[in-house]
């Protein structure tokens, strides 16, 4: 079927997974029918067997991350996570926003990993993948029954998110952050009203954001901000912008990521490209190349996150720049979250004096 907008989605396609066996096709009757529907949500549950997730990759800042849901209804167009939904042998395109699978046993399964014998005590991160506050959160309640587990044992914690829902838990993010439990990063790739409408369509507002920032701020709680990702001729000169607006609001660091478009990301956002920046696409595919080796994609560590060459280097240094202007990232704020207090679960029933 011929990529096409449908409102309220990020995706243009319901692109096959790289495992699909087989695809559908519509015939061109059918496609006009169904062109203008856009898939409603579903929420299905997904008993968990591992909860904690780890990985060695010496670009991300931890080795441990829980998510609650596979898939996420933001509908972000450039998300990296949406090649997981191939496995599930779901499209990563629409299916991937619009079929939401949720772990109810999520904090059943956290108690049992902290009991495990041997367990050592590392801050874990939760919504490495998909967002922990997208919609169906609201309702489920998921991300919250973890955060109180946090809270109970003192485990150190910190959560990556772009929803203003995370304010509902301040209650319990303010109360691990005055033992050094928390810290929160707050995703911001645009502030521009019209271009998050078409490339994170169920995200909440960059206003928003930024009160969700102050908010967090004004109750203790360490907020960094992600610019993330950044997309050549696409957001790229927000950079200044946004490293100004988020360190006035309180934020205590900012970080930048490069696009990232492993697997069908790639595909994905090139139809969206087609859709709605068709007199610029090429220039930018162009520019995606020449910071990625001549491809779509840099997978190698140390290079993907950044990218390399003249224009990669060129954001770092307007980054860098924008960071120094505004008092980010100057090692005020490098203290670690603290793994001293954490009370795994039965030792107080036990009578161990922790």
């Amino acid at each position: 079927m011929k990529p096409h907008l449908h409102k309220g989605r990020g995706a243009v396609s319901g692109h096959d997974g790289r495992f699909a066996r087989r695809s559908v096709e519509f015939t061109a009757d059918e496609a006009w029918s169904r062109a203008d529907l856009a898939p409603a949500t579903t929420l299905t549950a997904m008993l968990a067997g591992k909860i904690i997730a780890s990985n060695s990759s010496p670009d991300i800042p931890f080795n441990r991350s829980i998510n609650p849901y596979l898939g996420c209804e933001h509908g972000c167009i450039y998300c990296y996570a949406r090649p997981s939904h191939s496995y599930l042998d779901l499209s990563p395109g629409l299916d991937f926003e619009s079929k939401i699978f949720y772990k109810p046993n999520a904090a059943e399964r956290l108690l049992a990993a902290w009991q495990q014998p041997g367990y050592v005590c590392e801050p874990i991160t939760i919504g490495a993948n998909t967002d922990p506050y997208q919609p169906a959160e609201k309702k489920l309640g998921i991300t919250r029954s973890l955060l109180e587990l946090f809270l109970k044992h003192r485990h150190p914690v910190s959560l990556i998110s772009k929803s203003n829902l995370i304010a509902r838990d301040i209650d319990l993010l303010a109360a691990l952050s005055r033992e050094n439990l928390c810290s929160v990063a707050i995703s911001m790739p645009s502030m521009d009203r019209s271009l998050k409408r078409i490339m994170e369509p169920r995200v909440p507002s960059a206003e928003s954001r930024l009160q969700t920032i102050r908010h967090l701020h004004a109750h203790g709680i360490p907020v960094s901000v992600l610019v993330a990702p950044v997309i050549p001729a696409i957001n790229d000169h927000e950079i200044e912008a946004i490293v100004a607006a988020v360190a006035a609001a309180g934020a205590r660091q900012v970080h930048y990521i490069f696009l990232r478009l492993p697997h069908e990301v790639s595909v994905l956002f090139e139809k969206w490209l087609a859709v709605h920046f068709p007199e610029r696409a090429a220039h930018v595919m162009s520019l995606v190349r020449e910071a990625s080796g001549g491809r779509n994609y840099e997978p190698q560590f140390g290079v993907r996150q950044r990218g390399r060459g003249p224009y990669a280097d060129m954001l770092g240094q307007r980054f860098r720049a924008a960071c120094r202007k505004n008092h980010v990232n100057d090692g005020r704020y490098d203290e670690k979250l603290s793994c001293a207090l954490f009370e795994p679960p039965g030792q107080r029933q036990l009578g161990f004096d922790l």
